[in-house]
């Protein structure tokens, strides 16, 4: 039986992807009421600057006074597309305190007060569902939630930034250095006027530790991911990588330990095989594989950003959050029972492709092999250049801690015959 009582609907934030949910909540009205059971009525607007031209947007609607918009009690859903921690943080947690369940995109906010905000939705009885936070259009969150509630997922591995992509994809395409691939990510819109949240990583360890948490039912702050940007990645570093069979991208990678007492959650470049199906993902698309007990490998392909895909995302989130409230219940909510430790970059075990400058005289290798040997560091191949009395060393190993590496990298530094440590970087994907 149709509800006919409207289900009320307030937006804070009217950017690129406000602007488009107001879009297809008007065009896509009376699907919406179908798919939900009840009609859906957005009644507020929340926007800093009200005087903008928001084409295609009730100008009746629009508000300046956001905590007056959610502080309304015949508010059933408020969607919150502004981003940051404040006031971002304080209307969701008013909008709860006011009987509204929130839809968010915003991963900043969600990595860093994810557990709190869940409790707060839980004790007030709504729901909190945040699909658009972590890869635009891909389903993540639902599927890691719900599809897989029943299995054992050991590993997320994916590519969750679309700018980043664009400019490793760049320079591995085109051979342009790291800054000519940047200009052209940012007169394509790819990139924003500041890239850094993008660039050093910022962006994709917000969605590490969103994607940890869900994945292994243990709560994983922004600050337990370790993070390592981009920019240091030069046209010799994709060199080096043809030459393996490989490619570069920066990754975000989540994993039980194989004892399972632990979880890592990590973001940096990494070169990966090309055979592996997210060496193929090209210009700003993102790519999500999982790894689980029953299900094997999953891989979850799509844009993960933009107006568009993002609202799509936003959408399919109102939608379930509309049907919770007709059936007056609730969707999962946080899951942290396993509570689970997380580990630290140094205990992270993976392959590393170290490339030296060494002086190209007899015993050079020698030393090296050495050092590698003092440290536990088995080496897996190794390819020397020489000419006019220098050399490149290219040294790939097996398996070994991040700290075991970092320990062997700091005593090569310290033979006369190293000249210095050009790269490193860690091999995954196999």
């Amino acid at each position: 039986m149709m509800r006919t009582r409207p289900l009320k609907v307030a937006l804070l934030g009217c950017g690129v992807v406000g602007s488009e949910v107001t879009r297809i909540m008007t065009t896509h009205a009376d699907d919406l009421t179908q798919r939900i059971g009840a009609p859906v009525e957005l009644v507020g607007i929340a926007v800093r600057r009200p005087d903008r031209v928001r084409e295609g947007v009730p100008a009746e609607l629009i508000t300046t006074d956001a905590t007056a918009l959610v502080k309304r009690d015949d508010i059933d859903v408020v969607v919150e597309v502004i981003g940051g921690i404040e006031p971002a943080r304080s209307l969701i947690t008013t909008a709860f305190e006011h009987g509204a369940s929130v839809v968010s995109a915003n991963k900043a906010l969600l990595a860093q007060d994810g557990a709190a905000l869940h409790a707060a939705a839980e004790q007030h009885g709504v729901d909190l569902y945040y699909e658009a936070a972590v890869a635009g259009a891909i389903p993540l969150v639902r599927p890691l939630r719900e599809s897989l509630a029943g299995d054992k997922v050991n590993r997320v591995l994916g590519i969750v930034n679309g700018t980043t992509n664009f400019i490793l994809d760049k320079m591995d395409s085109s051979g342009a250095g790291y800054s000519e691939a940047l200009d052209e990510a940012t007169a394509l819109g790819y990139a924003e006027a500041d890239p850094t949240a993008d660039v050093e990583g910022f962006d994709a360890a917000a969605k590490a530790a969103i994607l940890a948490g869900i994945a292994f039912h243990t709560r994983v702050k922004l600050d337990d991911v370790y993070r390592e940007g981009m920019t240091e990645v030069t046209a010799a570093d994709f060199a080096s990588a043809k030459q393996m069979g490989c490619t570069i991208k920066l990754l975000a990678i989540c994993e039980r330990a194989a004892d399972g007492r632990s979880v890592t959650a990590r973001v940096h470049p990494a070169m990966i095989p090309l055979t592996h199906p997210l060496a193929s993902v090209r210009e700003a698309y993102n790519a999500v594989f999982i790894e689980a007990d029953a299900a094997g490998q999953l891989m979850f392909y799509g844009p993960g950003a933009g107006g568009s895909p993002t609202a799509s995302a936003v959408l399919g989130d109102l939608v379930a959050v509309c049907r919770n409230k007709v059936a007056e219940a609730t969707g999962p909510g946080e899951s942290a029972y396993t509570r689970l430790p997380v580990s630290t970059m140094g205990e992270v075990v993976t392959r590393y492709h170290i490339s030296l400058d060494v002086a190209d005289k007899p015993g050079v290798l020698a030393q090296v092999a050495t050092v590698f040997a003092e440290h536990g560091v088995s080496i897996d191949t190794v390819r020397q250049q020489g000419k006019d009395g220098e050399a490149s060393l290219v040294v790939v190993t097996h398996r070994a801690a991040d700290a075991a590496l970092s320990a062997t990298v700091e005593a090569l530094r310290k033979l006369d015959t190293v000249r210095g440590v050009a790269s490193i970087m860690r091999v995954e994907g196999e």
